[in-house]
């Protein structure tokens, strides 16, 4: 009997430029988004906001 449940895939996570380059990506436009928000827009503002926290940084965690 084996222990390994998952038989055949591998479990090991790996950081790539890729997932570097979508964080810092997420970052950016996260501030920019605030910056914006700070500013008193109210249409591009929210907009940054939402494509950062629920697209670029997400993307960055699973890809």
């Amino acid at each position: 009997m084996s222990r390994n449940k998952t038989k055949g895939t591998s479990t090991n996570l790996r950081f790539t430029k890729v997932n570097a380059a979508l964080g810092v990506g997420g970052i950016a436009v996260l501030t920019v988004g605030y910056w914006l928000l700070a500013q008193g827009s109210i249409t591009a503002a929210p907009v940054m906001l939402v494509l950062g926290y629920v697209v670029l940084l997400p993307m960055a965690i699973i890809r």
